[in-house]
């Protein structure tokens, strides 16, 4: 049997957490620069507000509307997965807001008690509400998750423990609702007449392969009871990329190089992460294309560093060499990214006869930098090229406190 826990509506219960007032209101979190519905509290999806769509199409004046507060929820995700490994010894954190569970080995009675300790403890010590879907196998258990958020008669948890209960819930849920069945499937499906995830379990597995393939194949023996995708831990990133949309556009290679330095960091710092170095870097900039009125311009250029590295100074100086040769005046830029490739373990590198570094040094310069960062929130130290709040930087109007990671901004009680 396996598990899935999900944080319900994660970044508007974070938000609730250090604001009860927000309990029972309708709340929306945003995406960068203030654009589009990323979470949604009950209450707002009870007035219509849809996942993606941009807020100047809600008009709604009892929306209370917030700014995406990463730095936030990236730390109450961590409280949230360390009660969880206090509570199951085998799990896989599959995302900010979910992580499977194996139960094998439990006995029925085990699991249930086991789902009920998991909803009540996560609430108890983080504030953030969960719900737990355990099924024989890992598609079943997200369409049981999906049962228990739903319906309040679960108490947080559904089981789908016998062939009556599956068949059931198949018939309940929606072709589209099956994790792993994209857009473009569903759409495929339906126009089959496939409406249902019962239904498609009655097609025959020559028809799924021949038009969805292996991966189609796997979630149909998935919702038929078969296990064949399991739990497994993070496997590391191929590539990095951190890129954003700016808050206001620029036209200066100054503030160009602050937002290619502090997207090129950030890429750092992930690799240092997963103990891995990346042997290229590529660095792209790009103009508003749906501003007719405005030229456009789009140019990215790729730097092969001598040695793989994972060292943030050397990669902040290859990628702004990048960047002074791709920029070019009289354009106003929307956008800049950085992506980092050829990405390997750091303790197999293939070293440059060439090149000297002082390996030594450069670890402990970046132990330093991450081990402030990490206890005093992020870039709390930074390079100088990164700068300081500049015209680039996203916009949010409605940004709550990093309640949690900054000294200057804990709660304070007054009697």
């Amino acid at each position: 049997m396996y598990g899935v826990v999900d944080c319900n509506n994660f970044f508007v219960s974070c938000e609730r957490v250090f604001n009860p007032q927000l309990e029972g209101k309708p709340v929306v979190v945003l995406s960068n620069n203030d654009g589009c519905v990323v979470s949604r509290s009950q209450e707002a999806k009870a007035l219509g507000v849809k996942m993606g769509q941009p807020i100047y199409q809600v008009d709604l004046p009892q929306l209370i509307k917030y700014s995406s507060n990463y730095a936030l929820y990236g730390d109450m995700s961590r409280r949230v997965m360390s009660v969880l490994t206090t509570l199951v010894a085998d799990m896989c954190v599959y995302s900010i807001d979910e992580a499977f569970i194996d139960f094998t080995g439990f006995s029925p009675e085990q699991i249930e008690a086991k789902a009920r300790e998991i909803v009540y403890k996560i609430k108890k010590y983080t504030g953030i509400p969960v719900c737990v879907g355990i099924a024989p196998t890992m598609t079943l258990a997200k369409v049981a998750n999906r049962f228990a958020k739903k319906h309040k008669g679960y108490n947080g948890y559904c089981i789908i423990d016998n062939e009556d209960k599956q068949i059931k819930a198949l018939k309940l849920t929606k072709i589209e609702d099956v994790w792993g069945i994209g857009r473009r499937y569903a759409g495929l499906l339906k126009s089959e007449g496939i409406k249902t995830a019962l239904h498609f379990t009655t097609q025959s597995p020559h028809w799924i392969k021949r038009f969805m393939k292996v991966p189609g194949l796997r979630v149909y023996e998935e919702l038929r009871g078969k296990s064949v995708i399991t739990p497994e831990k993070h496997a590391d990133k191929k590539s990095i990329c951190t890129s954003r949309s700016f808050g206001k556009m620029v036209d200066t290679l100054e503030s160009l190089e602050e937002a290619v330095s502090t997207f090129t960091v950030s890429c750092a710092e992930k690799l240092r992460e997963q103990k891995s170095v990346a042997l290229h870097i590529t660095v792209f900039i790009i103009t508003n294309l749906h501003r007719e009125d405005m030229p456009r311009y789009y140019n990215s250029t790729t730097i092969t560093l001598p040695e793989a590295s994972n060292n943030t100074l050397e990669m902040v100086q290859e990628a702004v060499n990048g960047l002074k040769h791709i920029f070019r005046k009289g354009f106003m830029y929307k956008k800049a990214g950085v992506i980092v490739s050829g990405i390997c373990d750091e303790n197999s590198v293939q070293q440059n006869l060439f090149v000297k570094r002082d390996h030594n040094k450069i670890q402990k310069v970046n132990k330093v930098l991450d081990g402030i960062n990490a206890r005093y929130g992020t870039n709390s130290l930074r390079i100088a090229a990164q700068g300081y709040e500049g015209e680039w930087r996203m916009r949010k109007e409605h940004l709550s406190g990093c309640f949690t990671t900054n000294m200057k901004e804990i709660i304070q009680v007054t009697g």
